[in-house]
């Protein structure tokens, strides 16, 4: 019987199926309105470091045929074979993507779903409407994902903008130039075979669905191409004022009076355009650097820039900055654009966390006064521990200002730069210090709990317990490293952030005259003594108060 998915779910294709050659099946669809349904095998960055791997109507499968598109068939408008086992090490995640082909949102969409069949039964659907969406113009609906073991997850979040945005935003380039005269001629006779290929193995239909899938749209550019060519003739005409030419030695005299800037506008354009009629330059403003006289002079004074023909005006060569600084900014720019992943917990970078609150069903709890921006429609309000959690909080140093995130919409936190990782609990628990809690799910318990022994200076004698389904956010000074708990396992109370919660912890004191010898010292007396069966663990911070 298949498992009904919502918004957020997690499952192991384990729990799931024991098979590994999957179909994944899409039904999507809206009065008046064409999908592109696609598949983007990602790394382990999430980023299409490979083109191959973007599976879609000009591409319908990778080079091992692990990941194969079949077409509509059994009343899915799209569907795709997904050998697991085959999918080679790189691939860390396969994102299954709709997106609109012309005008539309993806808030005027009926219902749909996205489904997995394993030896021909469905194990799992995960279903959605247009209600949830808005004025998006594409949707991941699902992703496959290696995390130990493979796992799939039901996204259903919206993006804005189409194909190319979405390819964009997982690292990809769109050719528009490029494409046209290569899918022109190859869809037709390219796109058949791997169809047919495809069909025998398990699932026949596809192949008539995919051959009237071409790409007519990409037929279209090479109509904007001839225009070119007649712009050549009229370059040549301006070069048929052959009394320009002699004027051009006048223009080297010019430099040392500084009279030069009249002498441009006697030419004009026409004087410059015989340089590039030569085939140096392909246009004025970048043809500057180009010609030979005019990069031996360059050491020289600016006043030899305008002989080679300086229409704005300008001596010292800002033309040839000016296009330079917007890639440069683009370029800059790049490496800190949002990561939108599709999971409902995304790292931005090591001291910026992101949470998408329209997955998962669920509020988030975090820190009061951690929140640093946040897109959509999010309500935030007072989070109180109530009389007996405010009690023990006084009394234990462990007391939580909280706030409660809900709506529709992205909120971004981060504290004082610390570094944040995310934990995800799987029904198991974990033990955190709360000066280390940044954020974490509604849906988990926590409760307070006592360290047994004697009393620990600066008030850590307690800590957080949480355990259930979701994450916690954690956030530490410094890089952590994990060690494992075994009978001669002692840390400095400051420097441990969690630990498994299975692990005992004893206070452990330590009185030597050598290191107490003076009025003051503070000293290594106090530690906290870690035991536990093989498996736990200890979280430390390269920090200490």
């Amino acid at each position: 019987m298949a498992r009904e998915f919502q918004r957020g779910h997690k499952a192991k294709i384990s729990d799931l199926t024991p098979g590994t050659d999957l179909y994944v099946g899409v039904q999507i669809a809206a009065p008046g309105l064409t999908f592109d349904i696609s598949c983007f095998g990602l790394d382990a960055h999430e980023q299409l470091s490979d083109d191959r791997y973007f599976i879609f109507f000009n591409q319908p499968k990778s080079p091992e045929e692990s990941i194969q598109l079949l077409g509509a068939q059994s009343g899915d408008t799209e569907s795709f074979r997904v050998t697991l086992d085959r999918i080679p090490a790189a691939i860390q995640k396969l994102s299954f993507t709709a997106t609109l082909d012309g005008s539309g949102q993806m808030s005027q969409i009926g219902p749909g779903y996205i489904r997995i069949v394993a030896g021909g039964e469905e194990v799992v659907r995960y279903a959605f409407t247009g209600s949830e969406f808005t004025t998006e113009r594409a949707v991941m609906l699902g992703d496959f994902y290696l995390k130990d073991v493979w796992r799939f997850a039901a996204v259903g979040q919206g993006f804005d903008g189409g194909l190319d945005a979405l390819l964009k935003n997982f690292g990809g380039e769109v050719a528009e130039e490029e494409a046209p005269p290569a899918a022109a001629p190859a869809a037709a006779p390219g796109f058949a075979p791997p169809a047919q290929a495809a069909a025998p193995p398990a699932f026949g239909a596809p192949p008539a669905v995919q051959a009237p899938q071409p790409a007519p749209s990409f037929g279209a550019p090479p109509a904007p191409m001839p225009p070119p060519a007649p712009q050549q003739p009229m370059h040549a005409a301006p070069t048929i004022a052959a009394p320009l030419a002699p004027q051009m030695p006048q223009a080297p005299q010019a430099p040392s009076p500084y009279g030069q800037l009249h002498q441009p506008q006697q030419p004009h354009q026409p004087q410059f355009g015989q340089v590039p009629g030569q085939g140096a330059p392909p246009a004025p403003p970048f043809g500057q650097q180009v010609p030979a006289p005019y990069g031996q002079p360059a050491p020289a004074p600016y006043g030899q820039q305008p002989p080679v023909g300086m229409p704005p005006g300008v001596p010292q060569g800002v033309p040839q900055g000016a296009p330079a600084t917007g890639a440069g900014l683009q370029a800059a720019l790049q490496p800190y654009k949002e990561a939108a992943t599709g999971q409902r917990w995304t790292p931005q970078n090591q001291q910026l966390m992101r949470v998408d609150l329209t997955m998962g069903g669920s509020g988030v709890l975090a820190r009061q006064g951690s929140m640093v921006m946040y897109q959509g429609k999010v309500d935030f309000g007072y989070k109180s521990a109530g009389f007996v959690g405010r009690a023990v909080g006084n009394a234990t140093g462990q007391e939580m200002q909280l706030m409660r995130c809900t709506g529709r919409g992205q909120v971004f936190l981060a504290e004082e730069g610390s570094h944040l990782h995310p934990i995800e609990l799987q029904g198991d628990a974990i033990c955190v210090s709360a000066e280390s809690v940044l954020a974490f799910d509604e849906s988990l318990q926590y409760e307070v709990r006592r360290v047994e022994g004697h009393g620990i200076p600066g008030g850590a004698l307690f800590t957080m317990l949480f355990q259930g389904a979701g994450t916690v956010i954690v956030k530490t000074h410094g890089t952590p490293v994990v060690l494992p708990v075994t009978p001669t396992t002692f840390a400095d109370c400051n420097a441990v952030v969690a630990w498994s919660a299975a692990s005992q912890v004893i206070v452990s004191s330590q009185v030597r005259l050598r290191r107490n010898a003076y009025p003051g010292h503070s000293g290594e007396t106090v530690n906290l003594q870690f035991r536990g069966a093989p498996g736990n663990f200890i979280v430390v911070q390269p920090y200490e108060v």
